[in-house]
């Protein structure tokens, strides 16, 4: 597949100092720029996919940054700004006093032919969420996005550009996005408020959203999705579980709620009585996982794939990508056969202190859902200080050269499917069953607490304090309390934080 490229480069040179542009011109792979940086009394940076070039000695001053400042659009309340007619962004740093000393001059490209890989779930009409990291590609994906579906489709499509990054700065759009029609945010925390004024006031199809990023934004969302109209955005995180542990955002994906199972039922799922479980349908159908320009992940139902990770199922990830002759390869990965556990040898029993030796793995999520189980963790530096290798299923499936060395050094092998913190916690519940014993009747305890304070709050109408806890226990019980149509807070500092429940 041949991509076409735009991204009138001359546009953005011209707004930069004269003895910047001349140094910047001179760069011989201009064409691959990705931003140039000027701070005050810093050297000037160009910054390329594979380095960062200082392109003069000389500090930047004040009058530098003015001299830009003055030759591109003023700056919204999230401090960018941009170029009209082009889709070059411009972002500010301000100091206390809210004067700029410093900004960053990003190049925006249109590039056609990028959404070859997904355009049969665009094509279908179900509502698409795109996640990936920052500068992974997503909103070039959502910009030409709107060209199929206004152009190729003849769908009534409008953009809300919150930014102004999908079609540009200016009161006219970038042809880039075809003919679909945009709609500009005055200021960020009035997203939601175009979203709904653009379904009421112009009968669109299709609304296409970069950076859905607020409760409302998502509440608005839901109601969009639900007057039937497609919905194609993007939102903040990696993957799917990013987006399930993130409580402003998890909405988007159905929302997450804490449940009370009959015993028989806890008994057929052999699982505990209180479990989490989605609570609505989702509001995108579909959710895409950019891990590259030329690969995604899939998830085609959203809402069986959050199930499944709910009740701890492993399931066949799709990944796409393109081949050499720009064709679409599909595969289905099946998942590392360790729901929990892959070991060359069982992992040692009792409660002792394991010396762990991460790999691939976020230690400080690590951490922190020990600390909410009061466990103290040895975590070591060296694989021959180590009696427990712990990595992720991606690193595990790879075979990289660290898990070949923990084999050969017969290490005990701990896969993590995930990084979420139910998965974590099943790790340290296998490898401390004395204090996850403790946790349980810890638990249990507190589920009991909230559940009497629930009901004593409804019949007497005053507020009830409960006991102290951990994080993530706070965290259920406001749920709960959430449930009941209380309302809840917590109060307090660590180790003597705890929930206060009452009526609004």
């Amino acid at each position: 597949m041949q991509k076409v490229i735009t991204d009138d480069l001359d546009a953005l040179i011209e707004i930069l100092p004269p003895h910047i542009e001349k140094l910047l011109r001179k760069q011989e792979y201009i064409s691959n720029l990705l931003e140039v940086v000027l701070d005050l009394g810093r050297n000037p940076e160009a910054r390329f996919p594979q380095e960062e070039v200082v392109l003069n000695p000389q500090e930047i001053t004040e009058q530098d940054i003015d001299y830009v400042t003055a030759r591109i659009g003023s700056f919204g309340g999230d401090n960018r700004a941009g170029i009209e007619r082009t889709l070059h962004r411009i972002s500010a740093i301000r100091n206390r006093k809210g004067r700029i000393v410093g900004l960053t001059c990003r190049v925006g490209r249109a590039v056609f032919g990028t959404i070859k890989i997904i355009e049969d779930l665009i094509r279908s009409g179900k509502s698409t969420l795109l996640l990936g990291r920052p500068g992974v590609g997503k909103t070039t994906m959502l910009r030409e996005v709107a060209r199929v579906l206004a152009d190729d489709l003849g769908k009534r499509v409008i953009i809300v550009d919150t930014s102004n990054e999908i079609a540009g700065d200016g009161d006219i759009p970038h042809p880039a996005i075809g003919h679909a029609r945009r709609m500009q945010v005055p200021t960020p925390n009035m997203q939601h408020a175009v979203m709904i004024e653009a379904v009421e006031n112009h009968m669109p199809e299709v609304i296409v959203i970069d950076e859905i990023g607020t409760k409302l934004a998502a509440e608005a969302a839901r109601t969009i999705a639900e007057r039937g109209v497609q919905l194609v955005g993007t939102a903040h995180g990696n993957t799917l579980e990013n987006l399930m542990m993130n409580p402003t955002l998890s909405d988007l994906i159905g929302g997450i709620q804490t449940v009370t199972l009959s015993d028989e039922e806890a008994r057929r799922r052999r699982t505990q009585k209180s479990v989490l479980e989605r609570m609505s349908p989702p509001t995108f159908d579909i959710v895409v996982e950019i891990k590259e320009w030329d690969k995604v992940a899939i998830h085609p139902d959203v809402g069986t794939d959050v199930d499944a990770i709910l009740r701890d199922i492993i399931i066949p990830i799709e990944t796409r990508r393109l081949d050499s002759n720009g064709e679409v390869v599909i595969e289905k990965e099946e998942p590392v056969n360790t729901s929990k556990a892959t070991c060359a040898r069982p992992p040692a029993k009792g409660d002792g202190l394991h010396k762990l030796y991460l790999f691939g793995i976020n230690q400080g999520r690590l951490e922190q859902v020990a600390s909410e189980m009061h466990l103290t963790l040895n975590i070591v530096d060296s694989l021959k200080d180590a009696d427990m290798f712990i990595t992720s299923k991606s690193f595990y499936r790879r075979k990289l050269q660290k898990v070949k060395d923990a084999e050969a050094a017969s290490l005990p092998i701990y896969v993590l499917k995930s990084s979420t913190p139910p998965q974590v916690r099943e790790l340290l519940n296998a490898l401390y069953p004395v204090y996850s014993a403790q946790e349980k009747n810890s638990f249990k305890s507190a589920l009991s607490e909230v559940k009497e304070a629930v009901n004593r709050v409804k019949n007497d109408k005053e507020p009830v304090e409960l006991s102290p806890q951990s994080a993530y226990i706070r965290r259920l019980q406001h749920l709960i309390a959430e449930r009941h149509n209380l309302s809840s807070r917590s109060l307090g500092k660590e180790p003597d934080r705890r929930v206060r429940i009452f009526k609004s």
